[in-house]
């Protein structure tokens, strides 16, 4: 599997993977994503199986320790010396499941960061996922109080170089 950073070219497999992988209130929109590869293409790690989006990861660079709501929709916000990364969506097609894809992507964008030299990386995730999450050193900082995206209960997690 080949990883590599996105271009705008992507933008139209970035959003169908994003709409196979969460409902709508909680999927980013095709204007939202081309906002962020206008900011910090760079800071999305794509996985293809052949020519194929199989999974990515993306996420902008800030000074703000916490993940909110308010960087979703803002990727004017990246900060290209901040430090830290922060995660937005972690992404893998339905039929490329529990092959380990988003793990090597997850330690793919932790080598990046810490080759940058940032404090760590920042991400929110539901419950039933702290544990995944965890096995690459990431600690539980409980319910998030700055992030109710689609409106659902999100746990901050942060890996602190």
């Amino acid at each position: 599997m080949k990883i590599r950073t996105a271009t705008m070219d992507d933008l139209d497999s970035i959003t169908a993977v994003e709409a196979a992988c969460f409902p709508p209130e909680e999927a980013a929109t095709r204007e939202e994503f081309r906002d962020r590869l206008a900011h910090y293409a760079d800071y999305f790690w794509l996985m293809f199986d052949g020519g194929r989006l199989i999974a990515f990861v993306d996420g902008f660079v800030t000074d703000e320790p916490d993940l909110t709501d308010e960087m979703y929709a803002k990727a004017d916000m990246h900060n290209e010396n901040g430090a830290w990364q922060m995660i937005f969506g972690v992404n893998t097609l339905p039929e490329y499941r529990r092959h380990g894809y988003a793990g090597q992507l997850i330690e793919y964008a932790i080598r990046c960061a810490r080759e940058q030299r940032r404090k760590g990386v920042v991400l929110t995730c539901k419950d039933r996922l702290v544990h995944f999450y965890a096995k690459f050193g990431f600690q539980d900082e409980g319910v998030s109080e700055k992030s109710v995206h689609g409106g659902v209960v999100w746990h901050q997690m942060r890996l602190t170089f």
